[in-house]
């Protein structure tokens, strides 16, 4: 189990989920805690998108995604006290991302780092290892589990991100993990990530008919996956 958070930080009710013999914490904030292996595994954070569109002449977002994300992160590894971080993929919006980072950001997501045993995982958006430490693989095993970016067919005890699933309950779409017997896809933790509703043909493909949505959010709710 998580520590006891410090001062001033807001213990989040997150939903358990017994995948494969062990219990995962999905937290409200798209982040999954191990707590047996005291490990956080986040997908997605796409930092520098904002920057990204802007050099690209594409629409202008605000310029403070990199930072929301990184409160949250900080916020999540305050509170879970994790030894090791999993990194699931698309971590930077593009290569150039990296060199797009403001020095405070650098040095931010440098105090985060220090100190653990972090895992860099190839998506599709940031194809190679990039000079900032950590370990930089195509995948991670992790017994029982298999971490890596995007799902594979006929994979047992997986995790993955990609798809940045939503679904929507009461009039409000929100990011959401995706679970069956036999794979776990995470939500997009970066802000400003646009998302794939959970009934899209991809996702219904990959999952199997009994799959759960548990939407994230102030409160986290489980229900079943939109077909």
């Amino acid at each position: 189990m998580p520590r006891a958070p410090r001062q001033g930080i807001t213990q989040p009710m997150h939903h358990a989920l017994f995948f494969h013999g062990e219990t995962l914490h999905l937290m409200p904030s798209g982040a999954l805690f191990w707590p047996a292996r005291k490990t956080l595994a986040v997908s997605d954070l796409h930092f520098g998108k904002s920057e990204r569109l802007a050099r690209r002449g594409g629409s202008l977002l605000p310029p403070y995604e990199t930072q929301a994300t990184l409160e949250k992160l900080d916020r999540d590894l305050e509170y879970t006290r994790a030894d090791s971080v999993i990194c699931l993929g698309d971590s930077f919006d593009d290569l150039a991302a990296l060199d797009g980072m403001e020095e405070s950001a650098r040095l931010w997501l440098a105090r985060l780092m220090a100190g653990k045993d972090w895992t860099w995982i190839t998506g599709n958006h940031d194809p190679g290892p990039i000079e900032i430490g950590g370990t930089h693989r195509a995948d991670l095993k992790v017994y029982p589990f298999t971490f890596r970016h995007i799902a594979q067919a006929g994979e047992k005890a997986e995790i993955s991100g990609h798809y940045h699933p939503k679904a929507r309950l009461a009039g409000q779409t929100k990011p959401c993990f995706l679970a069956d017997a036999n794979r776990l896809v995470m939500p997009a933790y970066g802000v400003y990530t646009g998302g794939l509703r959970a009934h899209d043909a991809a996702l219904t493909a990959l999952m199997a008919r009994d799959a759960l949505a548990i939407l994230t959010g102030p409160r986290v709710l489980a229900m079943p996956m939109p077909r």
